[in-house]
């Protein structure tokens, strides 16, 4: 068997502090996860399967490749801005990891997009937001009212800056949309 496959070691830790939440986290070969001390060993049973999961979600995310980033910026294209297809055609669209100030960038001009590395550990509602944000230059380069109507057309648009900018304030990073 694969060492890929295998199911890692799992360590699980009580806090009397932790009321509800359950978190996960890869240290080394092990994953540690922290739950609330009042749950039963079945509750712990479930939230550890529960939190594997994620935490393999979350890594298949980050080996997802530039092509597969643009798959999506295509995707998000067809579902939000078809009536804008015709200029919403990027050249390129990538991760990066060195973007330390933007959650994402577009050029206009040779209609590149770079998404920074940083979110790719979020959830994918986020990420296309991101995403969309980008493709929204590509009809306006700016943040005028009208581009603001291009990316609220994604659901979760709000939702997802509200996210950003809780990332933002609680790493104490200052990242900006552009």
């Amino acid at each position: 068997m694969a060492a890929r496959t295998r199911k890692p070691v799992v360590e699980v830790r009580r806090s009397q502090r932790r009321r509800r939440t359950v978190s996960a986290y890869r240290d080394g070969e092990r994953v540690v996860v922290l739950i609330p001390d009042r749950f039963s060993r079945a509750e712990e049973t479930e939230w550890v399967e529960r939190m594997l999961a994620r935490l393999a979600a979350r890594e298949e995310r980050l080996r997802s490749t530039d092509d597969e980033l643009l798959a999506r910026a295509r995707r998000l294209t067809a579902r939000y801005l078809a009536d804008h297809a015709d200029l919403v055609l990027p050249a390129s669209v990538r991760w990066v990891t060195n973007q330390n100030g933007r959650w994402g960038s577009c050029t206009p001009d040779d209609a590149t997009i770079r998404i920074s590395h940083r979110i790719q550990e979020m959830p994918d509602w986020v990420v296309d937001y991101v995403v969309l944000h980008e493709l929204a230059h590509l009809v306006v380069p700016s943040h005028n009212a009208r581009f603001w109507e291009l990316v609220s057309r994604f659901p979760k648009a709000e939702r997802a800056r509200g996210y950003l900018e809780g990332v933002s304030a609680a790493g104490n990073l200052e990242m900006a949309e552009h």
